[in-house]
């Protein structure tokens, strides 16, 4: 009998058949276009050990169900390096069962391995279903974004 329950662990570099899904759902609910540029160069950064710039899978019954890709980065507010949780999408089949948190549990767990002072993300205003999980394993800490157009 198989565990509905989800094994979070680092993407491979045989997952991206099944990963690139996932990262098309996420742009997809984004409504972002991301070039194919940017996907292969992001794919291959995963597994460049100079790159700080990382990804992790949710699997369940040996199906890749959600990703999580996160990065490091120095801050001039901290001495640490800080932790952005950069992208985080959970297939709608493994939704509201505890994906998201383990895959957020996970990042919280890189980035206290790595010595981050703190993790952080952004969502979009109208992400009222992940905002409910983001209150209650992390801070809003009130701040708006703004970038170049």
């Amino acid at each position: 009998m198989e565990s509905d329950d989800p094994i979070i662990r680092a993407v491979r570099e045989t997952d991206f058949e099944p990963w690139l899904p996932l990262w098309q759902g996420y742009q997809e609910f984004y409504r972002a276009r991301i070039p194919e540029e940017a996907t292969r160069a992001t794919w291959n950064r995963f597994f460049d050990d100079k790159e700080p710039v990382h990804c992790l899978v949710a699997e369940r019954n040996g199906k890749l169900v959600g990703l999580a890709h996160y990065l490091f980065h120095r801050s001039t507010w901290l001495v640490a390096p800080a932790c952005y949780l950069n992208d985080l999408f959970v297939d709608p089949s493994g939704r509201r069962s505890g994906v998201a948190r383990k895959l957020i549990e996970a990042v919280y767990d890189a980035a206290d391995t790595a010595g981050a002072a703190k993790v952080y993300w952004l969502t979009h205003d109208s992400n009222a279903a992940a905002r409910l999980l983001y209150d209650q394993v992390a801070r809003h800490r009130g701040f708006i974004q703004y970038e170049r157009g």
